[in-house]
């Protein structure tokens, strides 16, 4: 049986953490105005698939094991920072005008935006620390394989529908047009949002 007071409860937390600008949100904002739709949507099944993993994580008790290993957490933490860094200096050190969509087509720039959805939210501390901390602490200690189930449903549905709407909205072409006109200062200032993410995770306590 369902215990729908949990599941309403894990909402309610849920969906304040996700619709609060992070790295995801960054990184699928770039990728929508910056590549074609399909990669953006790409992107996105990378990142709800990671959440889904942290989701899971936390209901089987991943909160205790970071508070059992201190270090483990410090090491995530330090990871995920380190690659907020790399990722913010890449998308700075790249910037340049652009005159089109990516030019990466077909399954080949779906897989690689995939990778990247995956790669940005499996690294990103904020949905670490939300999911280890936050998240875990919203559900009961034990749940019941529904409540499970109905818990990682929610957290589908609604990351999908959140970064799935972003992504939707920022890849309409005018959008994606003025994105180019100014392709090089919006890269740049994503990247330095990105590095401060990372700097700011870095030395959070």
């Amino acid at each position: 049986m369902i215990d729908m007071q949990a599941v309403l409860a894990v909402f309610t937390v849920y969906i304040v953490g996700v619709v609060i600008p992070g790295p995801n949100f960054v990184a699928v904002a770039h990728k929508a105005v910056s590549a074609r739709r399909s990669e953006a949507f790409a992107l996105v099944a990378g990142i709800v698939l990671v959440n889904l993993f942290w989701a899971s994580s936390a209901l089987l008790g991943v909160g205790i094991i970071f508070a059992l290993f201190p270090w483990l957490a410090l090491a995530v933490k330090v990871a995920g920072a380190g690659y907020l860094l790399w990722f913010g200096y890449r998308l700075i050190a790249q910037a340049a005008p652009s005159s089109g969509p990516s030019t990466v087509t077909g399954k080949s720039g779906f897989r690689v935006a995939f990778l990247q959805g995956i790669a940005t939210n499996i690294a990103n501390p904020k949905s670490i620390a939300f999911y280890a901390a936050v998240f875990s602490s919203a559900a009961p200690a034990h749940v019941s394989m529904p409540t499970f189930a109905a818990m990682l449903l929610e957290v589908a549905v609604v990351a999908s529908l959140w970064y799935g709407l972003v992504a939707l909205v920022l890849s309409h072409a005018p959008i994606a047009s003025a994105y180019r006109r100014s392709k090089a200062w919006i890269d740049r200032a994503c990247g330095v949002l990105i590095i401060s993410l990372g700097i700011r995770q870095l030395f959070s306590r």
